[in-house]
């Protein structure tokens, strides 16, 4: 449907139907009293609503659209794949080329020798499905009482109930315990929380006794996993790690035999500067989670991706195989699509952009500290930026900045009294700008409408 423009009445009924027969992810009753926002076209960072007005998108579309929105590249590749062949199951002993080719893709660019790869529909699926297969690796390997997993407070990893008890944010857990069991839990690891009086070598060094002391309390015969998001999302606004902390976690798994799974679905393809986080810390995990940025936005797809010595486990003959699948997953025309995907990126060159304009971000927010008084702490790296602002969170600052933010023309995620910036790999510098002046001019408005500064 190629529409852009409605009546009034058609317009109401979209809204009412919106409102009566969907119930949205993660629904807010109180912003959908005020009214349903309904998006119908997108032109690289901006997309325009049911009323023909323009928004850009800071958080690119829940961290999807890392090339922008309606790339003609990409929608070559869906309808010559779609007119080829629309779709095959991966299931049992079937593949399809450009499954294939996707998979050559991501052992090229995957870290370390990761590199063998299980296909899912989103993160949260390969979240739920790296647990699962740490769980059978240690059952293969004559261990099947390892499965329990160390996970770490504040961090978000999956809406699953089996991946949603390695998630450390109350929120998202409590309509729904009790969860899969044998879930232990760390303390959050940020370089900005390092103690007054404190090195940051000794904060890591707490942080890293902390993990070996419950390894030996629970007994590292039971411990199959450690799920971390090495660079922790938007709900926490970004927090970098402690110099040498994933460094000392990775060592701490291979003492024991527990395997380090890296959730990247949000920092993964170019977000920060690099392909992925954990390239910066030089730290490659047995397991990586990837989704989100990975497609573009364009289909559905994720992937949960492996190395050659965990894998080896499942192929060791029959009843050795891995247990987990969906109809779904690896679907072909989204494969295509990712493929384009990638390959934007990759001739675009925005893993760099991301760099380049990710140091313009931090020199821009750093200013803003200095000039405005409820600014606190920046936190991130490439196009992950996250504010934390210097309030009385029973106000509601944050909240009444995203919706100033709205009214003028602009999308702005928060989280309370975070505000996230995460926009598309294609960021310009004009752009970059206007993000940046619609930002700084609703901390200035705010500043004036609650009387401080």
């Amino acid at each position: 449907m190629s529409r852009t423009e409605w009546t009034d009445a058609e317009k109401a009924q979209l809204r009412e139907d919106a409102i009566d027969l969907i119930i949205p992810h993660f629904a807010s009753n109180a912003e959908l009293s005020k009214g349903p926002k309904v998006f119908v076209r997108g032109e690289g960072c901006f997309v325009w609503d049911l009323d023909g007005n323009r928004y850009f998108d800071s958080f690119a579309t829940l961290l999807t659209t890392v090339c922008g929105h309606v790339r003609p590249e990409v929608t070559q590749a869906v309808r010559e794949q779609m007119e080829l062949l629309e779709f095959f199951p991966n299931y049992v002993d079937a593949f399809t080329v450009p499954l294939i080719e996707l998979a050559r893709k991501l052992k090229q660019l995957m870290p370390g020798d990761l590199g063998v790869s299980f296909f899912v529909n989103s993160g949260s699926e390969a979240n739920e499905t790296a647990l699962k297969m740490a769980r059978q690796y240690h059952l293969e390997r004559g261990e099947p009482h390892r499965f329990k997993f160390i996970a770490r407070r504040d961090s978000y990893h999956a809406t699953t109930l089996g991946a949603g008890a390695v998630t450390g944010l109350r929120w998202f857990r409590e309509y729904f315990e009790p969860l899969m069991p044998g879930a232990l839990f760390v303390n959050a690891a940020r370089r900005r929380d390092v103690p007054e009086g404190m090195s940051e070598a000794d904060y890591t060094a707490h942080l890293l006794a902390e993990i070996e002391k419950l390894i030996g309390d629970e007994g590292a015969q039971t411990i199959a996993g450690f799920i971390m998001d090495p660079l922790p999302g938007s709900n926490t606004g970004y927090p970098l790690p402690p110099e040498g902390y994933l460094q000392g976690v990775r060592e701490l798994c291979d003492r024991h035999g527990i395997l380090l799974i890296f959730d990247e679905v949000q920092t993964g393809f170019g977000h920060t500067g690099k392909w992925f986080f954990c390239e910066h810390e030089g730290v490659t995990p047995d397991i990586m989670t990837v989704g989100k940025g990975f497609t573009g936005g364009f289909i559905p797809l994720a992937a949960t991706v492996t190395t050659p010595r965990v894998a080896e486990v499942f192929r060791r003959g029959p009843g050795t195989e891995l247990r987990s699948g969906s109809t779904y997953g690896g679907h072909t025309v989204a494969c295509a699509a990712t493929l384009a995907n990638i390959g934007i990126i990759e001739s675009e060159n925005l893993v760099e952009n991301a760099r380049l304009q990710g140091e313009y971000l931090k020199s821009r927010m750093d200013q803003m500290r200095e000039q405005h008084p409820i600014v606190g702490t920046a936190s991130g790296i490439g196009l992950l930026w996250a504010l934390q602002l210097d309030v009385d969170p029973k106000l509601g600052v944050g909240t009444w900045i995203r919706d100033w933010c709205y009214s003028h023309e602009m999308i702005l995620r928060n989280n309370g009294d975070i505000l996230v910036l995460a926009p598309s790999l294609v960021l310009t510098r004009d752009e970059a700008d206007f993000m940046l002046d619609h930002m700084e001019e609703a901390i200035v408005a705010a500043q004036e409408h609650y009387g401080v500064g």
